[in-house]
């Protein structure tokens, strides 16, 4: 992974397309102030070099039958890079987890998770996650709703610098 070196125009381009990852080149290059050749050469650069690491479509839970989120901090007995590992690759194969966070402090991991309704999660915390191998703990925090999901980061582009 190259990194370039990141001008106003490319920050741009960052911004632009974070808050519409959908828009046409020809589209993001009016909005940047460049012709389209040369936005396309940026954006692949940018794609090239790590910046820009995949484009999705934002879902809404609530209209596929996700109607509860939940975080769910968790404890494990023990804390070697093995156990960590492990811990992660199995929640990689839980489709219902949809963000997972080592975190420094008392609670080891904090997941992110989706489920139809709130028994769902409970049958998915008692046969799933607790009875993992190495799971100590678990602590939920069913939300009750959602005031702000921004995605990515907030790109600054006021001046340039790497």
């Amino acid at each position: 992974m190259n990194r370039v070196k990141l001008d106003h125009i490319d920050r741009k381009i960052l911004r632009d397309l974070q808050e519409s990852g959908r828009m046409t080149n020809v589209e993001l290059a009016s909005r940047v102030g460049i012709s389209a050749p040369p936005c396309l050469r940026r954006v692949r650069a940018l794609e090239e070099a790590g910046y820009i690491r995949g484009y999705h479509a934002e879902i809404e839970a609530t209209a596929l039958g996700f109607n509860v989120t939940v975080f769910a901090q968790v404890g494990l007995h023990s804390q070697a890079e093995p156990d960590l590992v492990a811990f992660e690759e199995l929640v990689r194969g839980w489709p219902e987890v949809r963000e997972c966070h080592m975190l420094a402090g008392e609670t080891d991991f904090l997941l992110k998770l989706v489920a139809e309704d709130w028994e769902t999660y409970q049958r998915f915390v008692t046969e799933r996650l607790t009875a993992a191998p190495n799971v100590s703990h678990v602590k939920s925090a069913l939300t009750i709703r959602a005031s702000k999901m921004a995605p990515g980061i907030p790109v600054d582009i006021g001046e340039d610098r790497n």
